[in-house]
């Protein structure tokens, strides 16, 4: 009967140990993946801050295109009542003469 203890209680041990080392691969294996995820992470937040960045140039970028046409916009719309001024002027004259 002892002996059949102690057999059964080697048998529990070895049953246990390659639990142990079956559960040990398993932490090395998700701290693999941890890594992993980790590195992930971290670059995609890198690329979203540069994203972030890229946005945020091209708004100001558009916002100064959009200036520059208004600009151009009320440039030209003077441009256009000075032409038509001359034209008027030149009409004038030519009708005088």
């Amino acid at each position: 009967d002892a002996n059949r203890q102690i057999s059964d209680l080697k048998f529990k041990l070895a049953k246990s140990e390659q639990e142990i080392t079956a559960l040990e691969q398993n932490v090395i294996r998700l701290e693999g993946q941890v890594a992993r995820y980790r590195t992930a992470a971290e670059n995609a937040e890198r690329v979203e801050d540069e994203l972030k960045a890229e946005k945020r140039k091209l708004q100001r970028e558009l916002r100064s295109a959009l200036d520059k046409t208004e600009e151009l916009e009320v440039s030209n719309g003077h441009l256009v009542k000075r032409l038509e001024k001359m034209k008027a002027n030149r009409s004038a004259l030519l009708s005088q003469q």
